[in-house]
């Protein structure tokens, strides 16, 4: 089942077995099962949104072994957190801006989790129930800033620099997820949880005893091996299970001065 944002008005639409009807149900209040549902409607005529706003996207650094040595870092003792900001969030066929403050933008192409109920210095039972789906992410990094700056905050915060969607999966197995990131349809990156360091509900876990998870935020698990360089005038494309492909555009920023 997918869960879907809608222009104009970001109303909710879910699809079970290829029929999309309009979701009358808050997904963030009420259980799965009782969640109601009006018309169908055609997701060929909708213009799908965000699938989520977030209040807060964490992020989880070096999570599979082979794309920390590919950047020549060390796996990390315990999960590295970081935040990128809800401002740098955008839907499906919006297009990732390049500043031009960095010389080098590359693409990290993520399994996003979207948390649906509080959560607090949980454990992993309570971490699963507060799931309420994967969806497909990028976290889009200024590579040269990153490197440059001490913390992540700058070279992972752009506007623009934190695609989504363009579903939500919901109650996904979260031990069954591969994801595949594709530049002009070219295959650049292929992982799978099991080649996690940390897996999804430690990771919950984890990042609930430092601070509390709210619904709607986003927590993106980890960027295999293969990050690379975008330019403009390409297409990004990242898919992850029961999700479907997440596509945008590449541009320059226009509005530099």
């Amino acid at each position: 089942m997918r869960l879907f944002r809608l222009s104009p008005e970001g109303f909710f639409a879910v699809e079970r077995d290829g029929d999309v009807r309009w979701l009358h149900s808050d997904p963030f209040e009420e259980p799965v099962a009782a969640w109601s549902t009006g018309r169908s409607l055609d997701l060929d005529h909708a213009v799908p949104l965000a699938p989520v706003l977030p209040g807060k996207v964490i992020g989880i650094g070096r999570n599979y072994a082979a794309h920390a040595a590919e950047l020549g870092n060390a796996v990390p003792d315990e999960p590295l957190l970081f935040l990128k900001s809800p401002g740098a969030v955008i839907g499906p066929g919006s297009p990732v801006l390049l500043p031009p403050e960095s010389e080098r933008v590359d693409f990290e192409g993520e399994i996003g989790v979207v948390v649906r109920r509080t959560l607090r210095r949980a454990d992993r039972a309570q971490a699963r129930r507060a799931v309420l789906g994967v969806t497909a992410a990028c976290d889009v990094t200024a590579r040269d800033l990153q490197r440059r700056d001490a913390t992540f905050a700058r070279s992972k915060s752009f506007d623009t620099f934190c695609p989504l969607g363009p579903s939500i999966a919901v109650e996904p197995d979260l031990e069954a997820l591969e994801i595949v990131t594709r530049v002009d349809g070219v295959e650049r990156q292929r992982g799978h949880v099991r080649q996690m360091i940390v897996d999804i509900l430690d990771l919950l876990v984890y990042a609930s005893r430092m601070m509390t998870l709210e619904p709607g935020d986003v927590v993106l698990t980890g960027t295999p091996e293969g990050v690379g360089p975008l330019e403009a005038g390409s297409t990004l494309e990242v898919e992850v299970t029961g999700v479907g492909v997440l596509r945008n555009p590449i541009e320059h920023r226009e509005d530099a001065g």
